[in-house]
């Protein structure tokens, strides 16, 4: 990137929040702190009104704005990649506003960056797994509501329908965050009725409310959370050698049971995999056991035989 570039690229940013740091200037471009006092002071000659103060980072001016920025194609063609998968993995609300957004974001591009979007409109899909748990018939997920209670500090009201005994109640929350994972949005909130945290899967929330109760607690980050969970949930390291002759036979299976990598030994494939679970692995072991060898843990032998055992056990009194 040219300094011209860099430099443009600056303000955009300094726009972007309230306070920009000089360091997270230096790491987005790869620049030296010296490199980034020079640019900002190129920008303030050039008469943008950069307030700087020493330990905290630079601000515009309030009130200050540039004229509608210029896309380039790869940007616009993010944008459109983006609004497919939005219109998929998020609610009726969410779409709404994005699809707003997108008609403003359009409305600056240039004639041959719109021309090359609406080329493209049909060549790019987001399709549905039919291998995958549908998420409820109800379309709405409340996404829009939890995020302006999160940016509110607003304490939510809601019904909840708790996963496997259906048990319906109602609580009052304070929401920290969501996230998406396999299919679903997950609120995490600190739930008043428990006095601790939650998880709450959005498509079982059957209403949401606001209500006029502020919270003052700092709670935790959400990556707090998912850190936190993820360590919760011991990973097993499973490798094991399948004949390359299968492989196409796997498909995305191999994602859904932790698939990591793989390397090439012979006409082997070494395939490396992370599960939660021994029993789980070994059932999808099965599919394809007799291609293939388990390298490690030992402890998959065993869960795999005693699969077999079991299987035999069953079909023998069947006969």
């Amino acid at each position: 990137m040219n300094r011209i570039d860099r430099v443009t690229a600056i303000l955009i940013q300094l726009q972007s929040k309230r306070v920009v740091k000089a360091q997270d200037i230096a790491d987005r471009f790869g620049i030296s702190l010296r490199t980034v006092y020079r640019d900002i002071k190129t920008l303030d000659e050039a008469g943008i009104p950069v307030i700087g103060e020493a330990g905290v980072g630079y601000s515009i001016m309030d009130g200050y704005r540039l004229p509608p920025v210029m896309f380039t194609r790869e940007e616009a063609t993010a944008f459109l990649t983006a609004e497919k998968l939005v219109q998929k993995l998020t609610d009726q609300s969410t779409r709404e506003s994005y699809q707003e957004a997108m008609y403003k974001i359009r409305s600056v591009l240039r004639l041959a960056e719109k021309d090359h979007l609406e080329e493209l409109d049909d060549h790019i899909a987001v399709v549905e797994n039919q291998y995958l748990p549908k998420s409820a018939a109800s379309d709405e997920r409340h996404l829009q509501t939890i995020l302006k209670g999160i940016s509110e500090k607003a304490v939510l009201d809601i019904g909840y329908t708790a996963l496997g005994d259906e048990n319906y109640s109602n609580r009052h929350v304070e929401p920290v965050g969501i996230f998406y994972l396999g299919r679903f949005w997950y609120l995490i909130a600190y739930c008043r009725k428990r006095n601790d945290y939650r998880n709450f899967r959005t498509d079982r929330i059957t209403y949401i409310t606001p209500t006029p109760l502020k919270f003052n607690k700092t709670h935790p980050s959400l990556q707090s959370f998912l850190d936190k969970t993820g360590k919760e949930r011991e990973l097993i390291k499973i490798v094991v050698q399948v004949d390359k002759s299968v492989l196409k036979y796997f498909g995305e299976q191999k994602y859904y049971n932790g698939f990591v990598s793989q390397r090439e030994t012979g006409d082997k494939m070494e395939m490396t995999f992370l599960s939660g679970s021994l029993m789980g692995f070994a059932k999808f072991f099965l599919l394809f056991g007799e291609h293939a060898d388990i390298i490690t843990p030992a402890e998959l032998n065993q869960e795999v035989n005693k699969l077999l055992q079991d299987i035999s056990k069953r079909l023998s009194g069947n006969v």
